[in-house]
């Protein structure tokens, strides 16, 4: 199969390209029904005689290509309804009855806020123009009306205020919200690929919009909710995310004080507030790229706080000078694992109230994890005169100095 991107150097083509190769070049084997031979890219800088050998040879076409920001609205009409023409026509010239994939967006609906909107009004015509398409050349025609489409590298202070938001917070400019309470509907550019595999396999997500106001069994439409139907005349990526402009930026600027305060908010797999995360770390400076942790430094060695998250304790590095010997205290309801990762150590732990002491013997060469059990005072000793002993700690709590519930007793 060989594949046509147009607007490839745009966000989403440059997304779409990148993780096209990735499937041709086998790095990707989620989709083995995709056997990828050739990837035309197509933008601005491109010919028009490069446009006529890349209809004349591809196999699937994703027309990304078009204006949202032009300096005159008249630029709407040609960016996203001339090109278009000239790329189906071209198609034509030379039979290529290939599947077609539009992106347009949800502004086409012309409900609500949309109404009077010049780059809605370009996108319908452009959405008309494919459907006209298909019934003369019995091509397969995929119309896909987007929301919000977010992820790495959207360009930021363009049209994305989730873009600008992510980048502005982690560069630590000032950014403005005229009414936290605005909701914005998200597709992340992952999802969004997925759903274009779909549709390179000939299984696209359909649907129609229904008017707004319209009910159709029981649920009352709004005119931009699409209506999932396998008869369905347009296409829709399924995942979504919808929140407010307020939850946007609160969510970025926990992770902004993540390096500081070590708190890592729960990520659900799958969840917007994952996504939001990894969007906005593709915005940070190579400066922040990295950061210093605070080492707790004497002459036994150090502790270092690691990682801390709300729901599942916090991690931690130990680190013994030889012959040193750390604990010496028990814990009622807190509970630990030490991983010992360098060196070689011995760890003791004794019941509270009773004399047997557990003893096991530890070894960055065999890496075992260790519980340290609730009601057990516990110990861990250095046994190399030579080497420090390295120990990765994991407890089931974040560290509360008001009831650290740490109690101290030599094993």
């Amino acid at each position: 199969m060989n594949i046509l991107v147009t607007g490839a150097a745009g966000f989403v083509g440059r997304n779409l390209v990148e993780n096209l190769k990735n499937i041709r070049d086998g790095k990707d084997r989620t989709r083995p029904a995709l056997h990828i031979q050739k990837i035309y890219e197509y933008d601005r800088s491109n010919t028009l005689e490069e446009l006529e050998r890349f209809c004349a040879d591809c196999d699937f076409v994703f027309n990304l290509a078009g204006v949202n920001r032009p300096k005159d609205p008249a630029e709407f009409k040609e960016g996203n309804f001339g090109f278009a023409g000239r790329l189906l026509e071209t198609l034509r010239i030379h039979n290529n009855t290939c599947p077609v994939m539009l992106s347009s967006s949800l502004q086409a609906t012309l409900a609500g806020r949309f109404g009077t909107s010049e780059y809605g009004l370009s996108k319908r015509d452009g959405e008309e123009l494919f459907f006209r398409y298909a019934e003369e050349t019995g091509a397969s025609v995929y119309v896909y009306r987007f929301p919000n489409l977010v992820g790495k590298w959207v360009r930021p202070n363009y049209n994305s205020a989730v873009g600008t938001f992510c980048s502005n917070i982690a560069n630590d400019l000032p950014i403005t919200v005229n009414d936290p309470s605005v909701e914005l509907e998200m597709l992340f550019i992952d999802d969004m690929l997925n759903e274009m595999y779909d549709a390179m396999e000939g299984k696209p997500h359909r649907a129609e919009y229904p008017k707004s106001g319209e009910i159709i069994n029981g649920v009352e439409y709004d005119g931009v909710t699409p209506q999932p139907t396998e008869e369905g005349r347009y296409c829709f990526a399924p995942v979504t995310h919808k929140a407010t402009l307020g939850r946007i930026v609160e969510l970025l600027r926990r992770f902004h004080d993540q390096p500081h305060n070590l708190i890592m908010p729960a990520l659900p797999n799958g969840s917007f507030e994952k996504k939001l995360y990894s969007m906005y770390l593709s915005y940070l400076p190579k400066e922040k790229i990295s950061f210093d942790l605070k080492m707790n430094c004497d002459d036994r060695g150090s502790f270092t706080e690691l990682l801390k998250t709300t729901e599942y304790g916090q991690f931690s590095v130990n680190i013994s000078k030889p012959g040193v010997t750390k604990g010496q205290h028990w814990h009622n309801t807190k509970w630990e694992f030490f991983i010992v990762v360098a060196g070689h150590g011995l760890i003791k732990e004794r019941k509270i109230g009773t004399d047997e002491v557990i003893e096991i013997e530890v070894s960055g060469d065999k890496i075992q994890a260790v519980h340290m059990l609730p009601g057990y005072t516990h110990n861990i000793t250095n046994l190399s005169k030579t080497e420090n002993l390295v120990t990765v700690m994991w407890a089931n709590e974040i560290f509360d100095s008001n009831h650290p519930d740490t109690y101290f007793e030599n094993v």
